[in-house]
Protein backbone atom coordinates (compact mmCIF):
# COMPACT_ATOMS: atom_id res chain seq x y z
CA UNK A 1 0.00 0.00 0.00
CA UNK A 2 2.88 2.38 0.79
CA UNK A 3 4.41 1.71 -2.61
CA UNK A 4 1.09 2.51 -4.27
CA UNK A 5 0.85 5.78 -2.33
CA UNK A 6 4.40 6.78 -3.31
CA UNK A 7 3.66 5.84 -6.91
CA UNK A 8 0.52 7.97 -7.01
CA UNK A 9 2.21 10.88 -5.24
CA UNK A 10 5.06 10.91 -7.74
CA UNK A 11 2.67 10.73 -10.68
CA UNK A 12 0.60 13.59 -9.29
CA UNK A 13 3.79 15.59 -8.65
CA UNK A 14 4.73 15.35 -12.31
CA UNK A 15 1.55 17.15 -13.38
CA UNK A 16 2.27 20.64 -11.95
CA UNK A 17 5.96 20.31 -12.86
CA UNK A 18 5.01 19.58 -16.48
CA UNK A 19 2.43 22.38 -16.56
CA UNK A 20 4.97 24.84 -15.16
CA UNK A 21 7.58 23.74 -17.71
CA UNK A 22 5.08 24.20 -20.53
CA UNK A 23 3.93 27.60 -19.26
CA UNK A 24 7.47 28.92 -18.75
CA UNK A 25 8.55 27.74 -22.18
CA UNK A 26 5.50 28.86 -24.17
CA UNK A 27 5.29 32.31 -22.57
CA UNK A 28 9.02 32.90 -22.84
CA UNK A 29 9.93 35.75 -25.17
CA UNK A 30 12.16 38.77 -25.08
CA UNK A 31 12.64 41.68 -27.42
CA UNK A 32 16.06 43.22 -27.91
CA UNK A 33 16.29 46.50 -29.88
CA UNK A 34 19.65 45.47 -31.37
CA UNK A 35 18.95 41.84 -32.25
CA UNK A 36 15.17 41.52 -32.47
CA UNK A 37 12.49 39.40 -30.83
CA UNK A 38 13.29 35.97 -29.43
CA UNK A 39 10.51 33.50 -28.61
CA UNK A 40 10.18 29.80 -27.91
CA UNK A 41 8.79 29.02 -31.35
CA UNK A 42 12.16 29.99 -32.87
CA UNK A 43 13.68 26.79 -31.46
CA UNK A 44 12.69 23.24 -32.38
CA UNK A 45 14.16 21.94 -29.10
CA UNK A 46 11.83 24.17 -27.10
CA UNK A 47 8.83 23.00 -29.11
CA UNK A 48 9.96 19.44 -28.41
CA UNK A 49 10.14 19.96 -24.63
CA UNK A 50 6.62 21.43 -24.69
CA UNK A 51 5.38 18.40 -26.63
CA UNK A 52 7.09 15.88 -24.31
CA UNK A 53 6.04 17.77 -21.17
CA UNK A 54 2.45 17.63 -22.42
CA UNK A 55 2.75 13.89 -23.02
CA UNK A 56 4.33 13.28 -19.61
CA UNK A 57 1.76 15.39 -17.76
CA UNK A 58 -1.20 13.74 -19.46
CA UNK A 59 0.30 10.29 -19.01
CA UNK A 60 1.03 10.98 -15.33
CA UNK A 61 -2.59 12.06 -14.81
CA UNK A 62 -4.05 9.04 -16.60
CA UNK A 63 -1.63 6.64 -14.89
CA UNK A 64 -2.44 8.08 -11.45
CA UNK A 65 -6.14 7.55 -12.11
CA UNK A 66 -5.75 4.10 -13.61
CA UNK A 67 -3.44 2.89 -10.83
CA UNK A 68 -6.46 2.92 -8.53
CA UNK A 69 -8.59 0.91 -10.99
CA UNK A 70 -8.19 -2.78 -10.24
CA UNK A 71 -8.02 -3.85 -13.89
CA UNK A 72 -5.08 -1.55 -14.67
CA UNK A 73 -3.41 -2.03 -11.30
CA UNK A 74 -2.86 -5.70 -12.17
CA UNK A 75 -1.13 -4.77 -15.43
CA UNK A 76 2.28 -3.95 -13.93
CA UNK A 77 4.03 -4.52 -17.24
CA UNK A 78 1.90 -1.77 -18.85
CA UNK A 79 3.15 0.80 -16.33
CA UNK A 80 6.69 -0.56 -16.58
CA UNK A 81 6.90 -0.09 -20.36
CA UNK A 82 5.06 3.25 -20.35
CA UNK A 83 7.17 4.68 -17.52
CA UNK A 84 10.35 3.67 -19.36
CA UNK A 85 9.20 5.27 -22.61
CA UNK A 86 8.17 8.53 -20.97
CA UNK A 87 11.40 8.70 -18.95
CA UNK A 88 13.50 8.23 -22.10
CA UNK A 89 11.49 10.86 -23.99
CA UNK A 90 12.00 13.27 -21.10
CA UNK A 91 15.75 12.60 -21.18
CA UNK A 92 15.91 13.43 -24.89
CA UNK A 93 13.87 16.63 -24.60
CA UNK A 94 15.85 17.74 -21.56
CA UNK A 95 19.11 17.12 -23.42
CA UNK A 96 17.88 19.17 -26.38
CA UNK A 97 17.02 22.13 -24.17
CA UNK A 98 20.21 21.74 -22.16
CA UNK A 99 22.17 22.10 -25.39
CA UNK A 100 20.23 25.25 -26.32
CA UNK A 101 20.78 26.76 -22.87
CA UNK A 102 24.46 25.84 -22.94
CA UNK A 103 24.97 27.45 -26.34
CA UNK A 104 23.01 30.51 -25.25
CA UNK A 105 25.20 30.99 -22.18
CA UNK A 106 28.59 29.98 -23.58
CA UNK A 107 28.29 30.18 -27.35
CA UNK A 108 30.57 28.14 -29.59
CA UNK A 109 33.55 30.10 -30.84
CA UNK A 110 34.69 27.29 -33.19
CA UNK A 111 31.61 27.85 -35.37
CA UNK A 112 31.37 31.62 -34.69
CA UNK A 113 28.33 31.48 -32.39
CA UNK A 114 28.53 34.08 -29.71
CA UNK A 115 26.72 33.71 -26.41
CA UNK A 116 23.28 35.28 -26.36
CA UNK A 117 22.36 35.53 -22.70
CA UNK A 118 23.92 38.96 -22.22
CA UNK A 119 21.39 40.25 -24.76
CA UNK A 120 18.51 37.96 -23.78
CA UNK A 121 19.01 37.47 -20.03
CA UNK A 122 15.32 37.08 -19.12
CA UNK A 123 14.81 34.48 -21.85
CA UNK A 124 17.82 32.46 -20.68
CA UNK A 125 16.83 32.63 -17.01
CA UNK A 126 13.34 31.36 -17.74
CA UNK A 127 14.74 28.53 -19.85
CA UNK A 128 17.01 27.51 -16.97
CA UNK A 129 14.05 27.41 -14.60
CA UNK A 130 12.01 25.39 -17.10
CA UNK A 131 14.92 22.98 -17.48
CA UNK A 132 15.17 22.53 -13.70
CA UNK A 133 11.42 21.84 -13.44
CA UNK A 134 11.69 19.36 -16.31
CA UNK A 135 14.61 17.66 -14.56
CA UNK A 136 12.54 17.34 -11.37
CA UNK A 137 9.71 15.73 -13.35
CA UNK A 138 12.29 13.42 -14.93
CA UNK A 139 13.56 12.43 -11.47
CA UNK A 140 9.99 11.51 -10.53
CA UNK A 141 9.74 9.32 -13.61
CA UNK A 142 13.08 7.67 -12.92
CA UNK A 143 11.84 6.67 -9.46
CA UNK A 144 8.55 5.55 -11.01
CA UNK A 145 10.48 3.43 -13.51
CA UNK A 146 12.31 1.72 -10.64
CA UNK A 147 9.04 1.14 -8.76
CA UNK A 148 7.30 -0.28 -11.83
CA UNK A 149 10.32 -2.48 -12.60
CA UNK A 150 10.23 -3.80 -9.04
CA UNK A 151 6.52 -4.59 -9.41
CA UNK A 152 7.02 -6.45 -12.67
CA UNK A 153 10.10 -8.44 -11.71
CA UNK A 154 8.98 -9.24 -8.16
CA UNK A 155 6.22 -11.40 -9.66
CA UNK A 156 8.82 -13.93 -10.77
CA UNK A 157 10.90 -16.29 -8.70
CA UNK A 158 14.66 -16.06 -9.03
CA UNK A 159 16.18 -18.80 -11.17
CA UNK A 160 17.05 -21.90 -9.22
CA UNK A 161 20.57 -23.20 -9.26
CA UNK A 162 21.19 -26.85 -8.70
CA UNK A 163 23.88 -28.02 -6.30
CA UNK A 164 25.77 -29.46 -9.25
CA UNK A 165 25.99 -26.03 -10.92
CA UNK A 166 27.19 -24.46 -7.65
CA UNK A 167 29.93 -27.09 -7.33
CA UNK A 168 31.00 -26.56 -10.95
CA UNK A 169 31.31 -22.79 -10.35
CA UNK A 170 33.55 -23.37 -7.33
CA UNK A 171 35.96 -25.46 -9.38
Amino acid sequence: MLLKLIDSSLRISVIPLSIATIWLTVTNHQDNPSYGNLKFSNFTGLKYIVFISTISGVYAFLAALSSWIRYFATKAWLFFVSDQIVAYLMVTSGAAVMEIVSLAYKGDRTVSWSEACTSYGKFCSRMKVALVLHALALCCFLVLAVISAYRVFSMFEPPSISEKEVEEERI
